[in-house]
């Protein structure tokens, strides 16, 4: 079966340290898969909050992720803590995509890479809407 492969930057220009919790671990008694979800999306709302972005209010618009892919590479445990670096790439006329590695900087171990499309939406339309001219301008020369 053929394997999900990623092409990351070598760097990003943001990163986030989050600890795994006991909450986070799974009856393989390491870090769940869905749990990994849940972290990349707290990644993603650190990175937009440096922007004075929120998921649903950048320039009236929000945010919707239409596609996930998580490729991981090493277990993680309770009390690891993990550096999400997180990117911006591929803008398109309604969306991009948001790139991650996460890393366990203390073992010095590559934990998984991920990717997340968007697309912007408009809420009260419940219609897709183009991505703001802000978003890009901001993003696009950090990521």
């Amino acid at each position: 079966m053929a394997r999900v492969t990623l092409e990351l930057p070598q760097t990003f220009e943001f990163s986030v340290d989050l600890d795994v919790r006991i909450s986070e671990i799974n009856y393989g008694n390491h870090l769940g898969n869905d749990r990994m979800v849940t972290l990349l999306h707290e990644a993603r709302l650190r990175y937009l909050r440096q922007f004075d972005f929120a998921e649903l209010n950048i320039e009236g618009f929000g945010i919707m992720v239409t596609d996930l892919v998580v490729s991981f590479r090493a277990e993680s445990f309770v009390g690891d803590v993990l550096t999400f670096e997180v990117g911006v790439t591929d803008f398109n006329k309604y969306g991009c995509d948001f790139i991650y590695r996460v890393s366990n900087q203390a073992q010095g171990k590559l934990v998984a890479e991920a990717k997340t499309g968007i697309v912007f939406f408009d809420y009260e339309e419940r219609k897709l809407a183009r991505v703001p001219a802000v978003f890009i301008e901001r993003c696009s020369a950090a990521g």
